[in-house]
């Protein structure tokens, strides 16, 4: 279950609608991008491996470690027992670009899986609150790349990421503010869109995209 994108997709346009309801300005944006493209994914230690890549590096250098990172497996797989054997030799990890820190990053992730300490299928289930402590107990993850894999892994609808730069950016470009928002005034502003507060915030970043630009790194397009 690590591995495969889950089956189905779900149905936002009851978010849409509210959100189209409720505030306007996001609506013309919604109208314009379309039905919400978030859909469940179940390969939770291969997404959270990605992110741990691309911290600190560019898209395009991230996807080249990361595609040498899952080349040493097979079918392309990792799985943490596999990572925890492979990234023992200090070769392999070399061989994929891995930094000693980011080394230790993916075994402690691999660790965390192995063990339990991530109840694998229990995560679906667990809260929200519950699913970011257990993540950010893995050293190299923090509270974005939890609240992105309650996002676009769990589907959870209402997360709002209020530290993401581009967040804070789209809603000051939306909004027409002088200046980008901190994460009280967002979170204030945020309260409108419960509780899809994650869709609202999918089409931000869409808009976002459209105008040309790039997300910051991590489990999103994984």
């Amino acid at each position: 279950m690590w591995f495969d994108p889950a089956n189905g997709k779900p149905d936002w346009s009851k978010a849409a609608k509210h959100l189209k309801r409720v505030d306007p300005v996001l609506g013309r944006i919604i109208t314009k991008v379309g039905p919400c493209g978030l859909a469940p994914r179940r390969d939770y230690f291969v997404l959270l491996c990605k992110a741990i890549f691309n911290q600190q590096l560019s898209t395009k250098v991230a996807a080249v470690l990361f595609q040498r990172f899952r080349s040493m497996f097979p079918n392309q797989r990792p799985t943490p027992k596999l990572v925890l054997k492979l990234l023992s030799d200090e070769q392999n990890a070399r061989r994929c670009g891995l930094s000693k820190q980011k080394t230790k990053y993916l075994l402690d992730l691999a660790a965390h899986f192995d063990d339990g300490r991530i109840p694998t299928r229990k995560l679906a289930r667990m809260s929200d609150d519950e699913v970011i402590e257990s993540l950010i107990a893995v050293n190299g993850i923090g509270r974005w790349t939890a609240e992105m894999f309650l996002m676009f892994v769990l589907n959870r609808p209402d997360v709002f990421p209020v530290d993401d730069l581009g967040l804070r950016e789209g809603v000051r470009d939306i909004f027409k503010l002088k200046t980008r928002p901190g994460a009280a005034e967002l979170k204030e502003m945020g309260e409108l869109w419960r509780p899809y507060r994650t869709v609202a915030t999918w089409y931000v970043w869409r808009r976002h995209l459209v105008n040309g630009c790039e997300r910051t790194n991590g489990v999103p397009g994984a």
